[in-house]
């Protein structure tokens, strides 16, 4: 026999010599009168046989945990082992407002990997208190990171931005595509964010190496100075990669080029083409682009338009997020252009002097050359 709110009994009867065995869920102090009245009958016993009787019962602990987003910390204490991740979800949403479809639990595992929803709390093996990482962002939060910037940008004027690029950028079917990103679009993070640090998402065909020259390894290929720039970055910078690929391709290039497990830096996550969208210009037609609010919309409390830098050899590839663009110089034929190539050292110089500012919006990466010889010089 099944009761909802009770637990594990076990009953020995000596005078029928047997063990009679009913498995229950949790049981409440408050209801030990009902259970009892449901053992005996479990046992086909009458209240007044209570001598004959012994009653085991497992009492469900209560869970509770601190739950850290948006600079503030939620105290939960309502659950029990019994309860799952999708409970702590719902708990979460109460306090918070976040969907739990929109919420991330970072350091929730299981054997390794990421606990699922149905995933009881009591299999987690939480302390009091454990302090859990929410990222997750209000429905309202996330229309507002996909709402285009306002007309009167000064810093969009400034770009020197042909018309239809604004246009697109500000399209409704285009931000309603990069919504079903952020929804769909599902991303394997490989190093958790960290607070404070700013957004660099980088391009790799031509931008870290060469992919077109003929060599017999991957490090032949390699931009110069990639490794000491991306350790430069790594100080201020989470690192995302995003190519217009497969995902198979992205990886296994990160790895022959030493980046996936280097000691000195760590990439965030990696994106292929999957999270890229189609747009349509009057001039180019339709074309491919990587729209930044794929990442904010998942990753709003940590970046924005004021901390997020690209660097890419494409410049449609901005079309979405002009501003936050660097159109990077292509490297092209390595073995000539190896000895002599400089762009990710001095690009590593940039990167530390705009890591001082707060807001990255009045900067313009078109000029940034022009901005690092003027702070250098001062």
């Amino acid at each position: 026999m099944w009761h909802p709110d009770t637990s594990s009994v076990t009953l020995l009867s000596p005078s029928l010599c047997k063990v009679h065995t009913c498995t229950f869920v949790t049981v409440a102090a408050s209801i030990c009168l009902e259970l009892w009245e449901l053992v005996c009958a479990c046992a086909y016993l009458t209240p007044s046989a209570a001598p004959c009787v012994r009653v085991c019962v497992r009492r469900a602990m209560s869970v509770s945990v601190i739950i850290k987003w948006g600079g503030q910390e939620y105290s939960i204490s309502s659950l029990s082992e019994e309860d799952t991740v999708m409970d702590l979800k719902q708990s979460i949403k109460t306090l918070t407002g976040v969907l739990p479809e929109r919420q991330k639990l970072l350091g929730l595992k299981v054997k390794g990997k990421p606990a699922e929803d149905e995933v009881k709390l009591g299999s987690l093996k939480l302390k009091p208190n454990t302090k859990i990482m929410m990222m997750g962002t209000r429905e309202e939060s996330l229309e507002e990171v996909l709402a285009p910037p306002p007309e009167n940008d000064d810093v969009v004027n400034d770009f020197d931005i042909e018309e239809e690029v604004i246009e697109v950028e500000n399209r409704e079917e285009n931000l309603a595509k990069i919504a079903r990103r952020v929804k769909e679009y599902k991303v394997e993070e490989l190093n958790p964010p960290r607070e404070g640090k700013r957004l660099l998402v980088l391009d790799v065909d031509y931008t870290l190496f060469d992919h077109k020259s003929c060599a017999e390894t991957g490090q032949e290929l390699m931009r110069p100075y990639l490794h000491e720039f991306l350790t430069s970055a790594y100080e201020d910078y989470d690192i995302v990669i995003w190519s217009a690929t497969s995902m198979k391709w992205i990886d296994a290039k990160m790895k022959e080029l030493g980046v996936t497990d280097n000691p000195n830096y760590k990439i965030m996550f990696m994106l292929d083409s999957a999270a890229m969208i189609t747009v349509h210009t009057p001039k180019r037609g339709v074309v491919e682009v990587k729209p930044l609010g794929v990442i904010w919309g998942k990753y709003g409390e940590f970046y924005n338009r004021k901390n997020t830098v690209m660097f890419d050899d494409i410049g449609r590839n901005f079309l979405m997020n002009p501003q936050n663009g660097l159109k990077i110089r292509p490297f092209m034929k390595a073995h000539l252009n190896r000895e002599k190539d400089r762009e990710l050292y001095k690009l590593a110089q940039y990167l530390k002097e705009i890591a001082k500012l707060d807001d990255f919006s009045g900067l313009n990466h078109k000029h940034w050359e022009r901005y690092l010889s003027k702070r250098q010089h001062h």
